[in-house]
């Protein structure tokens, strides 16, 4: 759909059918851009993963009305606690009165449970919860690649999986999707900030991931990625390993 707001650059577009990303870039200097990214899942029961920091919640707003009121969200997914993941988490429980927080047990025990104006719905381990039309199902993934309260979320319809901060991408990811290398850009910048904590559980989440199969990676910073994602796992698994 292109851009939602002329100022921030903020944009819209389909990853998969029914699943957007929304994508706001930034600048980190005047050398350096970065991207957040937001995914919303058309369903019967609507869901938004990633809620972008508290800043760009007017934004983030602005591009989800282009495809539905935002009212009728009923679940707000993220990886783990972070404010690029749920800082602006209260202010889209605010709009979206039937909504619920989605996070693992131990993101509800030491953070959501506390600071959501809402009770969250707790995902344990491979739960899947039928959203009508899609599916979603929870990995807990902690410490992969940081946060004790970290988890993923498939969709099994599409086998879209919504790799959080796996794959970050330096730049202001304007391809929607890429075929092309997002393990090349996403490990040079990890070289220069590293943001894994290299856990011995690193490579048996990953490999639990990659059995998933997915076809798209929806990644939280850069460009979406289309493939064969069990692949792009495992070659990332052995890079980390390396």
């Amino acid at each position: 759909m292109g851009i939602t707001n002329k100022e921030t650059r903020t944009n819209i577009g389909e990853v998969a059918e029914g699943i957007w990303r929304i994508n706001t870039p930034v600048a980190i200097d005047e050398n350096t851009a970065f991207s957040f990214n937001q995914y919303l899942i058309e369903a019967q029961a609507p869901l938004l993963f990633h809620t972008g920091p508290r800043q760009l919640f007017p934004v983030v707003q602005e591009a989800v009305e282009q495809i539905m009121p935002c009212s009728q969200l009923r679940y707000v997914g993220f990886c783990h606690m972070e404010a690029d993941e749920c800082g602006s988490l209260n202010e889209w429980l605010a709009c979206a009165p039937d909504a619920v927080p989605l996070c693992s047990a131990v993101g509800a025990m030491t953070s959501i449970g506390d600071i959501a104006c809402r009770a969250p719905t707790v995902l344990a381990e491979g739960e899947v919860i039928d959203l009508g039309g899609r599916e979603v199902q929870w990995f807990d993934a902690p410490h992969v690649p940081h946060g004790w309260d970290n988890g993923f979320l498939f969709e099994r319809v599409t086998r879209t999986l919504f790799c959080g901060d796996l794959f970050t991408q330096p730049g202001e990811g304007r391809e929607v999707v890429t075929e092309g290398d997002i393990l090349g850009p996403s490990e040079a910048f990890r070289q220069v900030m590293d943001y894994y904590a290299h856990g011995p559980e690193t490579g048996p989440t990953l490999g639990r991931l990659a059995a998933s199969k997915p076809r798209i990676l929806a990644c939280m910073h850069g460009s979406a990625w289309h493939g064969d994602g069990e692949r792009l796992l495992g070659d990332l698994a052995r890079a980390l390993g390396a």
